[in-house]
């Protein structure tokens, strides 16, 4: 049974932040200056009832699970979640990390059944990541990487946010990582968490205005490195390799200066419980206010109707902090 929202788009994806706590803060997500109150972690969804929902959606077709945070790996049960949802029969479970912990999980998280991870990595210089992460260190994410592979969590995905004046410059060096690995460098539009400029601090300026398009990275790798052949699109990826050959892929997501909503084919659970249709959207329906399955039918139904045809991203957003909804 497939379920279809009011655009016909299939939707059999859902993105589920296990908690919003986090062990880095990172200046596009929590930025300085951002009110304490966004800062205080709300009771997590129970897994019971996460895994009960899910159960009900993978009547409808779901396909794809991503776990995601704040940080994912600091909730204590996270194996757990990982097992139970994979043994509903889901096919294609993620989870995305800023690998501070990740060596610690990694295995085991295979054995649970997980797929593959997401690795965030801003940086490949140690003090400019520190700055970027609010004091992660860039060692660690090597060796979550090294983990990932070594653990079969494959292909591994490294995530990377460009911004203007801070990390851009790098562009070349993270693309020139896929010619030798077989890593997928994601380059990732920033994206505003509110509807007011971001202070960022720690010695940046204002992040307002600070975007660097998937078109000028795409560019900026072909000047520096090599020309790209595309190789298709992957959810929200647009993909491609060198053309001259290479062990990895490269891949831009622009959610803003080409909006993917037309094929968006996710929901989002957010880590108290509240369901959102889109991820900038104002509409959340609470997981926590059902008690059995025909509600939580009801509750699915309703998400995919409150789902948006457009971006919804000119609209500000009622959380300060991205660790809220769910990265």
């Amino acid at each position: 049974m497939e379920l279809r929202d009011t655009f016909d788009r299939r939707i059999d994806y859902i993105r589920v932040s296990v908690t919003d706590r986090c062990n880095l803060r990172c200046v596009y997500c929590v930025p300085d200056g951002a009110p304490p109150r966004c800062l205080k972690p709300s009771p997590p969804l129970a897994a019971e009832k996460l895994i009960a929902f899910l159960k009900v959606a993978k009547r409808y077709g779901l396909r794809k699970v991503r776990l995601t945070g704040g940080e994912p790996l600091l909730r204590k049960d996270i194996t757990r979640i990982v097992r139970a949802i994979k043994d509903i029969g889901v096919e294609d479970l993620g989870l995305t990390t800023n690998g501070q912990l990740l060596p610690l999980f990694a295995r085991r998280l295979k054995r649970a059944g997980l797929d593959r991870v997401n690795i965030s990595l801003d940086s490949l210089r140690p003090e400019r990541y520190r700055r970027i992460t609010g004091g992660g260190c860039l060692r660690n994410v090597y060796r979550a990487i090294e983990s990932a592979c070594g653990a079969g969590l494959a292909p591994v995905k490294v995530n990377v946010v460009l911004i203007r004046g801070i990390n851009d410059d790098e562009i070349g060096e993270f693309a020139a990582i896929a010619l030798e690995r077989d890593w997928h460098i994601r380059f990732i539009e920033l994206m505003p968490v509110r509807g007011k400029p971001m202070p960022a601090g720690r010695g940046f300026s204002s992040l307002d205005g600070m975007r660097v398009t998937a078109d000028e990275a795409k560019k900026s790798i072909c000047d520096a490195v090599g020309r790209l052949v595309p190789i298709g699109r992957s959810g929200s990826s647009d993909n491609y390799r060198f053309w001259a050959g290479g062990a990895g892929v490269i891949g831009f997501i622009s959610p803003m200066s080409h909006h993917f909503c037309d094929s968006c084919n996710r929901l989002r659970i957010t880590a108290a419980g509240k369901i959102r249709p889109c991820l900038f959207s104002d509409c959340e329906l609470d997981l926590n206010a059902v008690s059995n399955e025909n509600e939580m039918e009801r509750l699915l139904l309703a998400s995919v109707r409150g789902k948006a045809k457009g971006s919804l991203l000119k609209k500000a957003v009622p959380c300060e902090a991205m660790s809220l909804i769910g990265g």
